[in-house]
């Protein structure tokens, strides 16, 4: 069987529809006029990313405001003032603040998927996001009448709701997005507040069946926004071994843009637990040079000197456009660069003869 291939989920938004969401904002255009330009983005993405030869396709997370914040969307339990997210570059990023309970998720994630699968009929994954992205709602001196345990309690049944209607809609894959894990050592190295993240996606996690975590996967990166990352800085060596803790059957991990990806390598073949499949990242999304399928071909052989075949898979270190006003990548790039993933890992299986 070849070496299968995956996208993680963001491409770059069209001009048309970048604009239509800020004319919508403001009141300028209709709702039906935001919802026509939302379905041309979605079209021709699905069919740009069905001609790149891609088997497994997202639906770019065109119609999301970002991975992270997309259940946030109309809740009036909010205040801006929630924590900052600093990358290298300087820029930041804030979450919101959770001023009063209950918590719960204004949008899932199934309806994204029911839309796309009106234009394709190739497996779809769907990216949700994690647990304990969403726990740093919860302000540190907590709230009245709303107590940090209760407010834990609920974010997992509304994960939970959010990873099992999608497998009811027939997800191929559940993508939990963990870029907070390598972050959460930046924030804490003690490595308790990474432990307590692991704890919490666990618990959601042992709700499901074994057939169903086979279908979960979590990825993994520092963060990439802006062609900038939150924490790169951060040793692998002391993310990698807690991110194999998670209980699921697949694992998305950024690798093309370390510095030492052999020691990497190492780490994960220690780590990774049997019966799982390891996709390692063998594109830059930051790096506007378009790989060539041969530099792909090679970083797949040279993952497969450390990670048995028959449990390797690829994919891009990070989406392309996680927010959706980062236009640092042009959706022309990213259509390239998953192109020369998709033929790289081709010739790749051809050499392993897989």
């Amino acid at each position: 069987m070849p070496i299968p291939t995956e996208p993680i989920g963001s491409i770059p938004r069209p001009a048309q529809l970048l604009a239509a969401t800020i004319d919508h904002a403001a009141g300028r255009i209709s709702h039906a006029q935001l919802h026509a330009a939302e379905e041309a983005a979605l079209r021709d993405t699905i069919a740009r990313l069905e001609e790149t030869g891609s088997l497994v396709i997202t639906d770019g997370e065109q119609t999301k405001p970002s991975f992270a914040t997309y259940p946030l969307a109309g809740l009036t339990n909010l205040a801006p003032d929630g924590p900052i997210i600093a990358f290298a570059d300087g820029h930041t990023r804030q979450l919101p603040r959770l001023a009063s309970g209950p918590f719960r998720y204004a949008a899932h994630a199934a309806p994204y998927l029911k839309r796309a699968r009106e234009y394709t009929l190739r497996p779809l994954k769907q990216a949700v996001i994690s647990a304990s992205a969403l726990s740093l709602l919860y302000p540190q001196n907590g709230l009245p009448q709303y107590a940090r345990e209760v407010f834990l309690g609920d974010l997992a049944n509304e994960t939970e709701r959010d990873i099992r209607e999608c497998l009811e809609e027939g997800a191929y894959c559940v993508q939990i997005d963990f870029t907070e894990g390598r972050l959460a050592l930046k924030l804490d190295p003690s490595g308790n507040l990474l432990s307590s993240f692991i704890d919490l996606n666990n618990l959601v996690l042992g709700r499901f069946t074994d057939a169903e975590r086979r279908r979960i996967g979590v990825h993994t990166c520092p963060g990439g926004d802006r062609d900038s990352t939150h924490s790169a800085n951060v040793d692998y060596a002391k993310l990698l071994p807690f991110l194999f803790q998670l209980n699921v059957g697949q694992f998305y991990v950024q690798l093309a843009s370390e510095a030492d990806r052999r020691r990497v390598l190492k780490i994960m073949r220690a780590s990774l637990k049997s019966g799982t499949r390891l996709f390692v990242g063998v594109i830059d999304p930051i790096d506007p040079r378009v790989e060539t399928p041969e530099e792909v071909r090679d970083r797949v052989l040279e993952a497969a000197e450390y990670i048995p075949v028959e449990s390797l898979g690829t994919t891009d270190d990070c989406g392309f456009s996680p927010f959706a006003d980062d236009t640092s990548t042009s959706r022309e790039i990213a259509f390239a660069k998953i192109r020369s993933r998709v033929e790289g890992t081709r010739l790749a299986s051809e050499t392993l003869g897989v």
